[in-house]
């Protein structure tokens, strides 16, 4: 891995933490010795894109990609565009709805609108989506072209649940049946007890840049709670596109 990636790695290791780390526990965390750790986190602390605390000597994400986030969302105002929608159909389904866009070749969850229920999904922003584990990765990857599909499916499938579907030739039935129902729907895939539906938002010429997503408890989710779940958010999907990219 070059110096740029390790450096990367190393950042994206930190973004996953909810709390300051020290030197050592990064080093395990990034799988990088001690002496290659600390040379990164001291180049990315020159360009901000780490902090020190002085007391603690404890490092945290630093305020530069925060600035890169905001100019890049003042280019592109992908998430201002489609929180009103995420909000809506929150407050509708009652129930906990979230946003993903594709980058670097993963799905990531860029935002959340919890559910007001006591009993409600959890769905952390930042966290990456499994294609063939979760509603938004089914979502994403029924319309998007043969090459991604299968390159997401070429290599073993890592199971999360017992319910994970881990077979390539059955996760391409369920691209097939997401495809000619305008929306996915998954059961426990990625945690047991959950189940969830999702589309697509897309460009105008079809290829999806992100999902929303509505997540649920199994116990609240028949399989017609979950169809009228699916069309609603096909509809703030194609929505979420229209407005962005215009009709």
């Amino acid at each position: 891995m070059s110096t740029v990636g390790k450096a990367l790695s190393l950042l994206e290791s930190l973004s996953l933490l909810n709390k300051d780390a020290g030197l050592t526990d990064i080093a395990r965390l990034s799988e990088l010795d001690k002496a290659t750790t600390r040379r990164l986190l001291v180049e990315l602390e020159k360009h901000g894109f780490v902090e020190q605390d002085q007391e603690s000597r404890k490092y945290r994400i630093g305020s530069a990609p925060v600035r890169l986030a905001r100019i890049r969302e003042a280019r592109y105002p992908f998430l201002r565009t489609a929180i009103p929608f995420v909000k809506e159909l929150a407050e509708a389904s009652q129930e906990t709805v979230h946003l993903s866009e594709f980058t670097g070749g993963r799905l990531a969850t860029i935002h959340v609108e919890d559910s007001t229920r006591a009993h409600r999904v959890i769905v952390e922003i930042g966290s990456y989506l499994p294609f063939h584990a979760t509603a938004s990765g089914l979502a994403y990857l029924a319309f998007s072209d043969a090459h991604r599909i299968d390159a997401a499916l070429s290599n073993p499938l890592e199971s999360f649940t017992e319910h994970t579907v881990t077979d390539a030739s059955e996760v391409r039935k369920m691209l097939a049946e997401t495809v000619e129902r305008g929306f996915s729907i998954c059961k426990q895939g990625l945690e047991s007890g959950v189940v969830s539906t999702a589309a697509p938002i897309r460009t105008p010429s079809g290829q999806p840049v992100g999902t929303i997503a509505i997540a649920a408890p199994l116990v609240r989710a028949n399989i017609n709670t979950l169809n009228s779940l699916g069309a609603s958010v096909a509809e703030a999907a194609k929505r979420i596109s229209e407005k962005y990219y215009g009709s």
